[in-house]
């Protein structure tokens, strides 16, 4: 009898198991967090971790030191659950050798429609395709039965850290990533908190306090600072406008890197709108566009950060940049309401392999 009701114990227990975790996979959005960086030189370690979701399902860090780049850590950890709402991190910046904490809340509406929205990653044969899609809309449901998704929805939260205790936080979609915000993280002094903090460093990293103030001493850089990645975050009004002198001249899509970390693309038919919004300044344009049967092309252009921060500085209003391409596809020139902006490198590939709902046939 009493292993009979053992059994069905555990058996009650596994089963509370499964659908908890099945729970999990269903009900809650489902995300890896990344920690990246400037540059490897500004490598931090994470010492403690966690962040906070709406569900109460602990989530925290990947192990170890940031990598990447600016916005992209370049990998991934196990996943995470729940909703984001906040984190509490500590982490050891070793070109300031000083212990951070930061300890933010998110904006928790926001993230609640952010972890609902799929961001469109393709055409979809036949059917218009929309800048985003929530969980649980009509078509969103049905392109999962396609040979492929139209939609991408979160895949991260990413959590970039630069000099001097700034950590700027991104949702990424894949061809998408927004910034959630930027945050300050403040210098660890009480003396009992940097004595554990401390500790615990050492102690993952099997550093002996010897070590630790030795490699302290090389990686110091007493001119290290946030301002260029202050400055990456300003943003201004204004779209990309593309033209032609050719007559059959017709854009498909235009990915955008922006230098604050930020990425998106605009597809028909919001191409066509193309609003004007509030953004940072473009890094890298990749476009697609065709002038008929065979004709296609793709084009990139590689911006000057010393020029398009000089040319926006002090611009209010709404702003254009303005791409215009020559009859016959071989060159273009870019510019800033109307006057030529420099740039690092165009490039143009004929012969593109993409195909648009409205490509020529």
């Amino acid at each position: 009898m009493v292993k009979t009701y053992l059994k069905i114990i555990v058996c009650f227990l596994i089963c509370m198991q499964i659908s908890s975790c099945q729970m999990i996979n269903e009900k809650t959005p489902e995300w890896h967090a990344e920690m990246c960086h400037p540059a490897n030189r500004y490598r931090v370690q994470m010492v403690k971790d966690e962040i906070f979701t709406l569900e109460g399902i602990r989530a925290g860090m990947p192990y170890g030191s940031s990598s990447g780049k600016w916005g992209d850590s370049g990998g991934m950890w196990t996943e995470q659950h729940g909703t984001p709402i906040g984190a509490d991190l500590t982490y050891y910046a070793g070109y300031d050798n000083v212990f951070y904490r930061l300890k933010i809340d998110f904006p928790v509406e926001r993230m609640k429609d952010l972890v609902r929205r799929n961001y469109a990653m393709r055409e979809a044969k036949n059917k218009i395709i929309e800048e985003y899609k929530h969980d649980g809309d009509r078509d969103l449901l049905a392109d999962v039965n396609a040979d492929y998704n139209s939609y991408h929805g979160m895949s991260s939260l990413i959590f970039g850290f630069a000099p001097k205790g700034m950590v700027v936080v991104w949702v990424n979609y894949g061809l998408t990533v927004i910034e959630i915000g930027r945050y300050q993280a403040k210098v660890i002094t009480d003396p009992k908190e940097l004595e554990s903090a401390k500790n615990k460093h050492l102690a993952t990293w099997r550093f002996t306090p010897e070590y630790f103030d030795e490699l302290a001493k090389k990686l110091y850089n007493p001119d290290a600072n946030c301002d260029l990645w202050d400055m990456y975050r300003l943003r201004y009004n204004w779209k990309p406008v593309f033209t032609s002198e050719n007559p059959n001249f017709r854009l498909f899509k235009i990915n955008t890197e922006y230098y604050n970390g930020e990425k998106d693309q605009m597809m028909r038919p919001w191409l066509l709108e193309n609003k004007m919004r509030d953004r940072a300044l473009p890094n890298v344009f990749q476009f697609f566009w065709e002038t008929g049967i065979g004709e296609k092309f793709e084009g990139r252009i590689f911006f000057n950060q010393n020029e398009i921060f000089r040319h926006f500085k002090g611009l209010s209003g709404d702003n254009e940049i303005q791409v215009k391409i020559a009859k016959d596809n071989r060159s273009l020139e870019v510019l800033l309401n109307s006057q030529k902006l420099e740039v690092d490198s165009i490039r143009i590939y004929p012969n593109s392999k993409k195909d648009f709902n409205d490509s020529y046939k």
